[in-house]
């Protein structure tokens, strides 16, 4: 079976009818779309519909029919296959890469992935922070960057 990413997390119910609120952590909001299956645990749930509401999603699942049933999901962890597309690179790709400029230079591996409203950074071992609108590639353990001259100076001694 393939890795699952974490898409979102269930919040409160919302109404007697087994709604519940969802809080995305991706902006790939199709995994929201009816007929998405999402995995909850060892649970696999199917969305029947769901809209935007402000910041986060209301979502009815197949088979959560009443209140109780929508609440016995709160804070429960939404999961789902990777999305086939050429073109992505995933956080759980980036985190342990190494991160190397396209001369060769070697800085160091990534240890973390930051979230930012522009862009996501990258967090290096060494301390040093690049957004990944840097990145050229992430294939085999090895993150490719073309940075802007002088990125790495402010954190040389």
């Amino acid at each position: 079976m393939t890795d699952l990413l974490v898409v979102g997390r269930v919040g409160k119910a919302h109404g007697l009818r087994g709604e519940v609120y969802v809080d995305l952590v991706t902006d790939r909001t199709e995994r929201l779309a009816p007929g998405s299956v999402l995995h909850a645990g060892t649970r696999l749930l199917t969305v029947l519909a769901s809209k935007p509401q402000q910041t986060r999603w209301l979502v009815q699942f197949e088979g959560v029919n009443d209140r109780a049933a929508a609440e016995a999901l709160t804070k429960t962890e939404l999961e789902a296959e990777p999305i086939a597309d050429p073109e992505a690179v995933w956080v759980h790709e980036l985190i342990g890469s190494r991160v190397v400029e396209r001369d060769g230079t070697d800085r160091g591996r990534c240890v973390g992935v930051l979230a930012n409203p522009a862009h996501d950074i990258l967090e290096l071992e060494s301390g040093a922070l690049v957004p990944t609108i840097f990145i050229l590639s992430c294939a085999d353990g090895i993150t490719t960057i073309d940075p802007p001259e002088g990125l790495f100076a402010v954190y040389e001694d």
